[in-house]
Order: C-alpha cells, then sequence, then structure tokens
C-alpha cells in the first residue's frame, strides 16, 4: 500500500516541519518513505508545501500528480489542491483560514479550526501538528504514537520542552476528527 499526502500552506506555518515528522514517523516504523518540500520564491506569502509519500514497498517515484489526501492550511493552497486530489481523496482543511466550501463532491472533506485550537493550547505554531493529527485520524496511514515518537527522537534539544503542547495538539486534532466520524455514524 502506496499514501500519497502534500501538506500545503504559507510560509511560517510549518508546512514543512509537518512532512519531515510525518516522513520520520514512517521511516522510524519500518515504512518506505520519500519527502520533498517546495521552497523558492513560494515561501514569500505563496503556498509553500511539501510532499510525503509513505509505502509498504519500494516507492517507484518521488512525483506525485493526484495525492490521495491533501493538507490545506490556507486558501491559496486549497485553490492549488483541491483540483489535484484523487476521486474519493481527502482533504483536510484548515478552517481558521478557509471560509469556502468545496467545488468538488467526490472528495472527503475535513474541517478542523486549527489556528483556534493551537491558540487555545497557547501557542499559534501548533496548528501544523493540529492538522497532523487530524490527517492521521481520517487517514490512518500511521498511528499517532509513531508521531509522538518522531517528535521525541528527532524535536532539536533547544524544543524538547515543547513535547507535551505538541502531544495535545496531535490528540486534539485526532479527536475533533474523531468525534465527527462518530456524529457521521450517529
Amino acid at each position: 500500500m502506496q499514501t500519497e499526502i502534500v501538506i500545503a500552506g504559507f510560509g511560517g506555518q510549518g508546512v514543512l516541519f509537518a512532512g519531515q515528522v510525518l516522513a520520520y514517523a514512517a521511516m522510524d516504523s519500518g515504512k518506505e518513505v520519500t519527502w520533498i518540500p517546495s521552497y523558492g520564491p513560494e515561501m514569500r506569502g505563496g503556498t509553500a508545501n511539501c510532499t510525503v509519500i509513505v509505502a509498504d514497498e519500494e516507492i517507484g517515484s518521488p512525483l506525485v500528480r493526484h495525492p490521495q489526501a491533501v493538507i490545506a492550511m490556507n486558501l491559496p493552497s486549497l485553490d492549488k489542491y483541491e483540483p489535484l486530489v484523487a476521486k474519493e481523496g481527502t482533504l483536510i482543511i484548515n478552517s481558521s483560514l478557509i471560509e469556502r466550501s468545496l467545488q468538488r463532491e467526490d472528495l472527503k472533506s475535513v474541517l478542523i479550526p486549527a489556528n483556534e485550537i493551537a491558540e487555545s493550547l497557547g501557542d499559534k505554531r501548533l496548528t501544523n501538528i493540529v492538522m497532523v493529527g487530524a490527517l492521521l485520524t481520517a487517514v490512518p496511514v500511521l498511528p499517532l504514537e509513531a508521531i509522538e515518537q518522531a517528535l521525541e527522537d528527532h524535536l532539536p534539544e533547544r524544543h524538547k520542552k515543547l513535547l507535551p503542547l505538541n502531544f495535545q495538539a496531535l490528540r486534539a486534532g485526532a479527536d475533533l476528527v474523531h468525534k465527527e466520524q462518530i456524529g457521521q455514524q450517529s
């Protein structure tokens, strides 16, 4: 099985870090993985993005045309990637910054007020980890515990004090999606 994920937002939202954490968690879990960040002029306020592929077998190409899942952290990211998501794919949308509805009806969408959740935890920089928690609940390619372990193992020492907040952010995003899924089954 292979899962292709794009994480997109504007520079400063932790898009590349979120992708790195996913890649480390997958690698540490024994999966095949690629992580491709997008740098350049996009970092100056446009759409910054990275692609993560997690697979059980060797990955043939790191390039992704139609990802199964996209985290859209801002409106330009949704505008850019909604048309590209694979049919029946999943869009995790930061509803704190995106107010428009989807134009496609063949996608699963999950609306997460990620900025508000991060701010309620005391640090808006946690928005990206809230979104990762939501993603992994909607598209369970890795367990949340793998992300927690990757954060512990790969976070620079100077940021280790932020681990408990990162764990809370991860679980808050996951809990919101879990509650939404239970609500849809009722």
